[in-house]
């Protein structure tokens, strides 16, 4: 295999918006590791199957700190987001496991059920305003966007009027295209302001997540910025893009929709399927072995750079037959969408719960919606970390 030329990361897209880049597609078919090659030379590995994915994301021998030798990267931009004051993510335990308890239970379940009616009101709201006075809008701006802004804003304790400067900021550091310097000016600006809220949160607290994590000892000011960081990028940004792209999905396959329409106890199994079909994160996520390891037929040695590709994992047809099919009432429960071991998405409860809201909502109160321009003039976010939609046009009339 060494032999072959590397694949180069990232690949081009082909014609259909929801599957991986064909390049990636291929060479699972081929094995479920290959050696590719990030934009600036460096070689590394690619894990395309489901198998091997899960057992690199959960063996310690492959760290998730992007400051291991080794690590990939795609651009200078998520060099500069991954590795300037990193967030638990970005971290090995136990720092990683430290860090992450102090916010895990606002996550929970029970906390999430908890929200769910507050949850229901936004969406309500929210087509309110869409729909008032008109029978079109751009369900991105209008929608997709504004709804897990506003409950991140709320569980965080940021004021929702500012959602506007630290979507434009995370937006930046979410591009591949971004530049070191660019990355470095929007990264500062966001832990400063988020460093200044929680200032204020500690002087005068509130019932919400930076109160509680700026009143606690055990934390510096710069591991509460860079928690707040965390939480409020990621809060938004892919459910905001996962949303827009399973409505679009769904549009494009009318008989899914009108399915999910007729039966709305689908809904769970619906998401899960959409997660896996969908799978946002199309770029993988980096990791360094530290150790040389056996993964599948390949051995890894210590050093070099892994990406795992979740959205190939997720179309793995030794797990989901006709994978590459919608199919809403399939079991689609062990996908990786949101990552697996110790690092597995931390917010994905409130995920599930925000994207099972809007779709029962949108498909009961606007059966007519449908896309307001042809599909091909669509245009994508292609460049991004997480994959997404610049704008959905849409109509209900």
């Amino acid at each position: 295999m060494t032999t072959v030329a590397p694949l180069n990361l990232p690949s081009p897209y082909g014609s259909c918006p929801f599957d991986p880049p064909p390049a990636y597609t291929e060479a699972a078919r081929e094995a479920a590791v290959t050696r590719a090659a990030l934009p600036d030379g460096t070689a590394c590995w690619l894990v395309t199957g489901y198998d091997e994915v899960r057992a690199v994301l959960s063996d310690v021998r492959f760290s998730a700190d992007a400051r291991t030798p080794g690590f990939p990267f795609l651009s200078a931009g998520q060099r500069e987001l991954a590795t300037a004051r990193p967030s638990f993510i970005r971290m090995d335990d136990p720092e990683h496991a430290r860090l992450r308890r102090m916010v895990s239970k606002d996550f929970l379940v029970r906390r999430i059920e908890e929200l769910r009616p507050g949850i229901q009101d936004i969406v309500d709201r929210a087509v309110d305003r869409m729909t008032q006075g008109r029978t079109s809008a751009d369900l991105v701006a209008d929608f997709a966007l504004p709804i897990p802004s506003l409950v991140i804003c709320l569980m965080l304790g940021v004021p929702y009027e500012d959602h506007d400067l630290f979507q434009s900021l995370s937006r930046t550091l979410l591009d591949n295209r971004t530049t070191r310097p660019e990355a470095e000016r929007a990264h500062a600006q966001l832990l400063s302001y988020l460093a200044e809220l929680a200032e204020r949160k500690r002087r005068r607290p509130t019932d919400d997540i930076l109160s509680r994590l700026a009143a606690r000892d055990d934390l510096t000011p710069q591991e509460t910025a860079s928690l707040g960081f965390l939480l409020l990028v990621t809060g938004h940004e892919s459910t905001a893009n996962m949303t827009a792209v399973a409505v679009l999905a769904l549009l494009r396959r009318p008989d899914q929709a009108d399915l999910l329409r007729a039966e709305p106890g689908l809904v769970r199994g619906a998401v899960e399927e959409l997660l896996r079909h969908l799978t946002i994160i199309h770029l993988g996520l980096g990791r360094a072995a530290t150790e040389t390891v056996r993964v599948g037929e390949v051995t890894i040695p210590a050093g070099e750079g892994v990406i795992c590709m979740l959205s190939t994992a997720n179309r793995d047809e030794q797990l989901f037959g006709a994978a590459h099919d919608l199919d809403l009432t399939r079991d689609a429960r062990r996908h990786v969408a949101f990552g697996y071991g110790i690092h597995q998405c931390l917010g994905q409860t409130l995920a599930r719960v925000e994207l099972q809201t809007v779709l029962t909502t949108l498909l009961r109160r606007l059966p007519g919606l449908r896309l307001a321009v042809p599909p091909e003039q669509l245009a994508y976010n292609r460049e991004a970390i997480v994959y997404g939609l610049r704008a959905l046009p849409v109509t209900w009339a």
